[in-house]
């Protein structure tokens, strides 16, 4: 009986692999055809800052959640949120490291994302205090140890050198009340020439599944947080007020 049940569920872990391998491979088939077409942003989605740094784009990536939380409390947690704290998204860059014949990268870097990307060579381009932040980057990322570099805002919208793919993304929160706001992350990227694009597009087709997971589980640990703020900030208040009347 045991080697029957061992039998069994050796044979449901090898479909349950073909299905998410076969679900992978319709992903980016589906990615690889819609390379270049990106869809256009809702009126509530569109945003003029960052079409600033790139109105045109090849690919772009949105996601969005409300939040219970005034827009300034969660821009604040987003800018404070770790990436690099969730297991999944380790697990996500070691895996592409390795996939593309790199090293895992295990350099210690600052837990606040704002932090995080400023110390892997992203720049902010632009900042609305309270509202929205820009960063910008040009890197090669099919190489197995891509370098992000930074350029100045100025520079940023007419950089065009060969061979670089420009990228694009926010964190922003818009307000939806005095205590509830929408926060979003989007992602934008553009090949610099027809031979950079080509090289893209292969590799946008396999890691696109990866860089909207790790979009996605941004969101949830910034409303959380945001939210826990907010509350903490709703708690203080009443108490800041019995101080003063006494």
């Amino acid at each position: 009986m045991q080697t029957a049940f061992i039998r069994r569920s050796a044979q449901w872990i090898a479909a349950g692999a073909g299905i998410a391998a076969s679900a992978y491979a319709a992903y980016a088939a589906v990615t690889w055809l819609r390379y270049g077409k990106p869809p256009k942003a809702s009126p509530d989605e569109a945003d003029e800052l960052l079409d600033r740094f790139m109105p045109d784009y090849d690919v772009v990536e949105r996601h969005h959640t409300r939040v219970k939380a005034p827009a300034a409390i969660t821009l604040a947690a987003a800018k404070e949120v770790d990436v690099l704290k969730g297991a999944i998204a380790r697990a996500l860059f070691t895996a592409r490291a390795l996939a593309l014949g790199g090293a895992v990268d295990n350099r210690e870097l600052p837990k606040p994302l704002m932090e995080q990307m400023q110390a892997i060579g992203w720049t902010v381009l632009a900042e609305v205090p309270g509202n929205e932040i820009v960063f910008g980057a040009v890197t090669r990322p099919w190489e197995a140890e891509p370098v992000f570099r930074g350029v100045a805002p100025s520079e940023f919208a007419a950089f065009n050198e060969p061979d670089y793919v420009k990228i694009v993304w926010t964190l922003r929160a818009d307000p939806l009340a005095e205590d509830a706001s929408m926060f979003r992350t989007e992602t934008r990227a553009y090949a610099t020439d027809p031979q950079t694009r080509t090289k893209f597009r292969g590799y946008w087709a396999l890691a696109s599944p990866g860089v909207a997971l790790i979009r996605r589980m941004l969101v949830g640990p910034v409303k959380c947080e945001a939210e826990r703020n907010a509350r903490k900030a709703e708690l203080a208040e009443p108490a800041a007020e019995f101080r003063a009347l006494v």
